[in-house]
């Protein structure tokens, strides 16, 4: 089990490192990702030169997207819920654009701190229609108080690669069930998959051995591909479809 686990991490660095790319561009250096944005557009970032180090920024590029989808980050709770995400990720906001500060000796951890950020803003606050009222993290947290399903919400765990993993709710252990993390996927694809399965591989080792992942996937809108389950289940992640998350009350409530 552990050489099967070990052998994913690595699998997983070199496919990180191989698909990751670089080019100069004014006074900045281009970092284009492996990660897809919801476009199917890898997600790229920029470097510079700041006192002593270095600045990573996104250059505006999510908001600037889900402005122009017609979500704006314009109530009191969305700009909570934002806040509280790049806060999870030690990421700020300046203007627009989404900023880490780095350090050669931090690089690599800043570097996927703000990817994730990325990925996570993006996830959290696109709405098919401006006239969707709720964000899917909200209706998962409404359903779990609903359904009496105590929970911490938002926690971050540093994983075995040093990495920090946010998780949007963890369920204590009980007398009949384990720790359950769970995040919830608005929008279930390939990157959001792959997101969700390093987390928990990486975090896993730090929880205790019969703790378990969860991913409540929204299928309000699409189906969920075959290569979704089958990823979710390879990496033992628990996928629970919204429009089935009544079946998986009893284990979360337990």
């Amino acid at each position: 089990m552990m050489q099967d686990i070990q052998a994913l991490v690595e699998q997983y660095s070199v496919w990180l490192k191989d698909r990751t790319s670089l080019r100069e561009v004014e006074d900045s250096v281009e970092i284009t990702t492996p990660y897809l944005d919801r476009h199917n557009d890898y997600l790229q970032i920029y470097a510079k030169r700041a006192n002593g180090g270095f600045v990573l920024t996104d250059d505006g590029y999510v908001i600037d997207d889900l402005e122009l989808s017609g979500c704006k980050i314009d109530s009191p709770k969305r700009q909570a819920m934002f806040n509280a995400t790049l806060n999870g990720f030690g990421v700020q906001a300046n203007g627009k654009a989404l900023e880490v500060k780095v350090s050669a000796s931090n690089f690599s951890l800043r570097k996927h701190n703000l990817v994730q950020a990325m990925l996570a803003v993006n996830d959290l606050f696109y709405l098919a229609s401006p006239t969707v009222a709720s964000l899917f993290q909200e209706d998962v947290a409404a359903w779990l108080d609903l359904s009496a399903i105590r929970y911490t919400p938002s926690v971050k765990f540093t994983g075995k690669s040093g990495y920090d993993h946010r998780f949007d709710f963890v369920i204590p252990k009980s007398t009949d069930q384990p720790e359950r993390v769970i995040r919830a996927i608005n929008r279930p694809g390939r990157d959001t998959t792959q997101a969700m399965a390093f987390s928990w591989i990486d975090t896993r080792e730090a929880r205790s051995p019969e703790a378990r992942a969860y991913a409540i996937l929204n299928d309000s809108k699409k189906n969920i591909s075959e290569n979704i389950w089958d990823a979710m289940h390879n990496y033992e992640v628990n996928p629970v479809p919204w429009s089935a998350r009544d079946e998986a009350r009893a284990e979360l409530a337990a």
